[in-house]
């Protein structure tokens, strides 16, 4: 009985040990990085709304707004409710997050700010791949990061 319980003991923390090994090369990890082209996804609608583009400049991220996808988007719309330097410039090409660093925590960047166009505010941002990379989840918050909602944008490049 202490045979069969010992060998069972072993097998399940060899499947542990395997199921904790490193990814391949090929195999995308969760710690990717927030860069590149996302298409934005409504958290209330479920709607594809935008295409934003976030760069890196020297471990700072910011994002531009480079394509509105809604059907009710206006290709001139500009953001006449923002109330800093971003006030009556287009959407289109618009700086919506700013200042987003490397978190403390592995696979998490904050510290920046990100507007909501629509409405013209500014909340501090915190960012998180997801799914290997395929997503990005973006919560904007007041105070503290439970007091906000999160969006889930999926990867276009």
């Amino acid at each position: 009985m202490k045979t069969l319980i010992a060998s069972s003991v072993l097998v399940l923390s060899g499947s542990v040990f395997a199921q904790a090994a490193p990814p391949t090369p090929s195999t995308p990890t969760t710690a990717a990085t927030p860069v590149g082209l996302w298409k934005t996804i409504d958290d209330k609608t479920k709607t594809e709304r935008a295409l934003v583009r976030v760069s890196d400049n020297g471990g700072v991220l910011s994002a531009r707004l480079e394509k509105l996808l809604g059907a009710d988007a206006k290709a001139d719309a500009v953001c006449d409710q923002c109330t800093d330097d971003r006030k009556d410039k287009p959407v289109v090409g618009l700086e919506i997050m700013r200042g987003v660093r490397k978190g403390a925590a592995d696979n998490t960047w904050d510290g920046g700010t990100i507007l909501d166009a629509a409405d013209g505010k500014v909340y501090k941002v915190r960012l998180q791949p997801a799914d290997g990379g395929k997503k990005l989840e973006v919560r904007g918050y007041i105070g503290m990061p439970m007091l906000g909602r999160t969006q889930t944008w999926m990867r276009v490049d």
